[in-house]
């Protein structure tokens, strides 16, 4: 079942409640800045468990004290859909438990 890609006023909507997040190169993405590789590191895994739960993955890129993580709904045509920001609340939420900014 293909989602439907959200308009650009419910994409303003939505990242009014995700603080951090906006659209880059079409896709929701965000920076998260930890205080430690190993820190950081957690926050992958933690992330690649909700994706996994969710069935819906994104770019992931650890970087030395940093997370980056960018997704789109590619059988949305590459549009942002429901399926994006449920993925990004998901990764908002445990951010903090890793120490996360």
């Amino acid at each position: 079942m293909a989602m439907e890609p959200l308009s650009q006023k419910e994409i303003e909507d939505r990242l009014r409640e995700l603080p951090g997040w906006a659209v880059q190169d079409g896709k929701l993405a965000r920076t998260f800045t930890t205080g430690s590789h190993f820190a950081a590191a957690a926050l992958v895994m933690a992330i690649a468990a909700v994706q996994d739960e969710l069935d819906h993955h994104s770019d992931l890129t650890l970087g030395y004290h940093s997370v980056d993580l960018a997704v789109n709904t590619h059988s949305a045509g590459g549009g942002l859909t429901d399926l994006d920001f449920g993925l990004a609340t998901r990764v908002q939420a445990i951010a903090p438990a890793h120490g996360a900014s």
